[in-house]
């Protein structure tokens, strides 16, 4: 049986049936790339073409172009229409617009929010108060692809990239950026640039036949992760094969239910903090609209840790996660320890028994581990 074609996480999104699509990072790297080879050459390529971090180059199609002069230089704009694939995205079908500027040699590459997406107003983020939503992946993209047009064409690569999205705003009010303090529309994301579709019913299914693939190829440690970046966390740690590695996404609990059913010897469970944090708390449905971190159950947790009640307070009101996390960092409390202890004792308590090893790896942003349970 040819285990490696039918295991995995690129097996497990071939199971579903379901057309992948693009997020609004890799949308906004195709304007930015589109725009500054036409502020060098005076034309746009369309379609353009862009290399993801994972090594996809999809090229997409422009749906606004225009080269300006004016009182502030010359500036080029470039629109791209997201298309999320079979993904019940609220972004799905947003034109997400780039404009690129030139700026002084030496200024390197300056991000700005344009209408509908929006800026940082509170700590606990990836990115700094006062910053343009748009996150560091797709930063990274955007910065990479304008040294590569650069290099092409004779830019020196400092540049203005003012990236905004038609009715952003509005769409905005469906997600949870209000409460995480970005205001004035939405955040440009992507680890990856593709979009992974989640139908609920499919993607459990497609985790079953990764355990059962798992099995039959004789594997007895396999990992459930969050994303990307915890996979490659748990291959880093263990060297596990792509087979082993189980894309469970927000779905803890379909994991555990079905290896409780169907064991293996060993079960890791790796992702992001906050993700963690709710399996922590009893969730296992692990998705922003089903369930919330739960700041007051973490002050408890860091209570239990040696955290005195000022510390603990300031958890409490958090505005994420992470800044939770941060604020025990600095504080010498191993909340990150804590909450994956935690979550492996609820691992546990699901798999009722069965003769399954679990730990669990927190890990942040970045990939770097921060708790161990």
């Amino acid at each position: 049986m040819n285990t490696e074609a039918r295991g995995g996480r690129s097996a497990q999104l071939k199971h579903t049936g379901l057309r992948p699509g693009w997020t609004t990072g890799a949308c906004a790297t195709a304007a930015t790339t589109a725009a500054y080879t036409a502020l060098l050459t005076g034309d746009f390529p369309d379609p353009v073409t862009i290399t993801l971090p994972k090594g996809q180059t999809p090229a997409f199609a422009l749906a606004l172009e225009e080269l300006t002069a004016g009182p502030g230089g010359a500036a080029a704009m470039a629109g791209v229409v997201k298309d999320a694939g079979d993904d019940p995205d609220v972004t799905h079908g947003a034109l997400v617009r780039s404009t690129v500027r030139r700026l002084p040699p030496g200024s390197g590459v300056v991000f700005r929010a344009g209408p509908g997406v929006g800026t940082v107003t509170l700590p606990g983020l990836p990115l700094d108060v006062g910053e343009p939503a748009v996150n560091p992946v797709p930063r990274r993209l955007m910065r990479e692809h304008v040294e590569r047009v650069a290099a092409e064409h004779g830019g020196t690569g400092d540049v203005e990239i003012t990236v905004s999205v038609d009715h952003g705003e509005e769409i905005a009010r469906s997600t949870w950026n209000g409460r995480l303090g970005i205001l004035g529309g939405l955040s440009i994301l992507g680890t990856t640039g593709v979009v992974v579709p989640y139908s609920c019913s499919a993607w459990i299914d497609s985790i079953r036949r990764g355990v059962d693939v798992a099995r039959a190829a004789g594997l007895t440690h396999v990992a459930g992760c969050t994303g990307s970046t915890s996979e490659k966390t748990v291959v880093s740690e263990y060297g596990l094969p792509d087979i082993a590695l189980l894309d469970m996404g927000d779905f803890a609990g379909a994991v555990l239910k079905y290896v409780r059913r169907h064991p293996v010897a060993r079960l890791t469970i790796c992702g992001g903090f906050a993700k963690l944090s709710k399996l922590a708390a009893g969730h296992l449905d692990l998705h922003s609209a089903r369930s919330q971190v739960d700041k007051p159950f973490l002050a408890g947790l860091a209570r239990r840790g040696g955290a005195d009640e000022t510390l603990a307070s300031r958890i409490a009101t958090a505005n994420t996660g992470l800044e939770a996390l941060r604020l025990c960092e600095a504080a010498n409390v191993p909340l990150g320890d804590l909450v994956a202890a935690r979550a492996r004792d609820e691992a546990l308590s699901v798999l009722r028994g069965a003769p399954v090893a679990v730990d669990v790896i927190c890990i942040d942003r970045a990939g770097a581990v921060v708790g161990r349970g």
